[in-house]
């Protein structure tokens, strides 16, 4: 069995309201990252918290309900509780003063990944080695997930390339930390547009801010 360098790190990453002309005001772009070898450990726990719950499918916030409110509130207390689970968002407060044609190149997608580079770059450590895994939008991915590569090992002056050993787009349903990172990034957002309609979506958010 080949041996897992502990100083591997996963990073599963996810967003909320991040298309240009969605009539949504705030964009949050966010990761969950563990250690490599702790991965399979908190997938398993995490697929134990659904079954106990009888909770099917994806986790993800859209589905957060008062019938689930247990079954939600027990995933926070679990990544407050695991001293290795982390995570980091960045917040776009309002994206109508967005100037792309100044800024971007006239693209919201330049801006996108800009957000993930500042999002990532203080994640990163030049000493560690990394797998990004990005939750699936489109087919035009591939050349852009490359780009991002090389501009976060420039920023660490990783000349070797080797910092980020693998940055790919995976569906949501093959990763429970992706799912989890859905759900945190989502209570994010719910905060940020000041919603309030839903009782337990607020717990939750209370709960993490707390």
């Amino acid at each position: 069995m080949t041996e897992i360098n502990p100083e591997e790190f996963n990073i599963y990453c996810d967003e909320s309201c991040h298309l240009e002309h969605d009539k949504q005001p705030v964009m949050v772009i966010g990761g969950i990252w563990c250690p490599k070898n702790k991965v399979k450990a908190v997938s398993e726990k995490i697929k134990d918290i659904k079954n106990r719950n009888k909770a099917n499918g994806e986790l993800k916030w859209v589905r957060v309900s008062n019938s689930r409110r247990d079954y939600f509130i027990e995933l926070v207390n679990y990544f407050f509780a695991t001293p290795f689970l982390n995570f980091r968002c960045i917040v776009v407060d309002d994206k109508s003063k967005l100037n792309h044609e100044f800024f971007n190149q006239g693209s919201h997608d330049s801006f996108y990944y800009k957000m993930y580079y500042f999002m990532l770059k203080n994640i990163i450590k030049p000493e560690r080695r990394y797998n990004i895994y990005l939750d699936i939008k489109d087919t035009r991915s591939a050349q852009k997930l490359a780009q991002l590569k090389t501009v976060l090992c420039n920023s660490v002056a990783n000349t070797s390339d080797d910092m980020t050993k693998n940055i790919q787009n995976i569906h949501s349903h093959e990763s429970e930390l992706l799912q989890l990172s859905d759900l945190f990034i989502g209570a994010i957002a719910y905060y940020n547009r000041s919603l309030k309609s839903n009782a337990v979506k607020c717990a939750i958010v209370d709960l993490i801010s707390n």
